[in-house]
């Protein structure tokens, strides 16, 4: 079984020009990067469970209702707390820029610590756990826990997966990513994200013409194999790193993504659309995609190409998490 875990978010989505103020209505979403990843995996038929913090009431039990529905095993969420975090993000804005207001001070799961957790039984049965650099963002005891679980999972010999999603928004308790995340890289064994989040949360060597987005794609490439390999050598447990490239091009996006496995590295095809429904959680879902690789054993360039297709096709749906299936992302591939 693979275990996602982080923050639980509802995600308003308020249209701009005073549209939602006349109507009286913001379109809300239920999220998180490691909720979206696992609503990915169970929808590709991977046994997953979720484990985060929600305050004990009814709207937390209607949470944890349309959880089951999606095939999500609940039974590691922990109760408890004040609220639900939120998050507010504009329709047409992205998670990267300036759009996103956070509103999670004194959520359920920023008030979790490493103490007093049974890890015996919140790890039993998991072969995967995954975890996101948005949960050690949000304060000092998150962090803490972030790499204790990460250590504890190591410890028991199960996978542990990390994405290096970077918010400039978070990381407000006097600490920089790169003081907070090789610690918990030190446990991990799958690593995703991209070469300019290394760089920030990592501390990896960077071009200084491919920092600043000023090179071709042989170039990014090239830089990513370096990165993926400084990772392996930085983080001797690593043995996977996998990293995207999405750029703009006009109101559309172009997309590819590379794979470190051992010595090999592969890169995806690369995906082209000329326009984008919305940005919020593909890389959610090309973690999940790599998840989805390992877990049902796929070689090197099958396992990037699944992650990569799936990514890109979450650029083409409205909230969230996917609700792509397998055959939507393989057929694609195809095309």
């Amino acid at each position: 079984m693979v275990l996602t875990l982080g923050e639980i978010l509802l995600r308003l989505s308020p249209e701009f020009g005073g549209t939602w103020i006349r109507q009286a209505a913001i379109p809300v979403f239920i999220g998180g990067a490691e909720l979206n990843a696992a609503t990915a995996l169970a929808n590709w038929d991977i046994p997953v469970a979720y484990c985060s913090a929600l305050p004990d009431n009814a709207l937390s039990r209607e949470i944890e209702t349309y959880l089951r529905e999606k095939n999500i095993h609940t039974e590691k969420l922990i109760w408890g707390g004040e609220r639900i975090g939120i998050y507010m993000l504009p329709q047409g804005a992205d998670l990267k820029n300036a759009g996103v207001i956070y509103d999670r001070a004194h959520s359920s799961f920023s008030g979790l610590k490493k103490e007093g957790r049974d890890w015996e039984t919140l790890l039993q049965g998991v072969t995967y756990l995954h975890l996101s650099a948005i949960s050690p963002a949000l304060n000092q005891d998150v962090a803490d826990l972030c790499v204790e679980a990460a250590r504890q999972a190591a410890s028991r010999g199960i996978t542990v997966s990390f994405d290096l999603n970077y918010r400039a928004k978070l990381w407000k308790y006097g600490k920089q990513p790169a003081d907070i995340v090789p610690e918990i890289v030190q446990y991990c064994h799958v690593v995703m994200g991209n070469i300019w989040a290394a760089h920030t949360l990592l501390g990896i060597d960077i071009d200084p013409e491919v920092a600043l987005n000023r090179a071709g794609k042989e170039d990014y490439l090239r830089q990513a194999e370096l990165t993926s390999r400084q990772i392996t050598e930085r983080f001797p447990a690593v043995h996977t790193v996998a990293n995207t490239f999405r750029f703009d091009a006009g109101q559309g996006i172009n997309y590819y993504a590379t794979f470190l496995s051992g010595q090999d590295f592969v890169v995806s095809r690369e995906f082209n659309t000329g326009k984008v429904v919305d940005k919020v959680g593909s890389g959610d879902c090309f973690m999940a995609g790599l998840l989805y690789g390992l877990y049902r054993g796929l070689e090197p360039q099958q396992t990037i190409n699944f992650a990569a297709s799936a990514a890109f096709g979450k650029l083409q749906e409205y909230g969230d998490a996917t609700t792509q299936t397998i055959t939507d992302v393989l057929n694609r591939i195809e095309q």
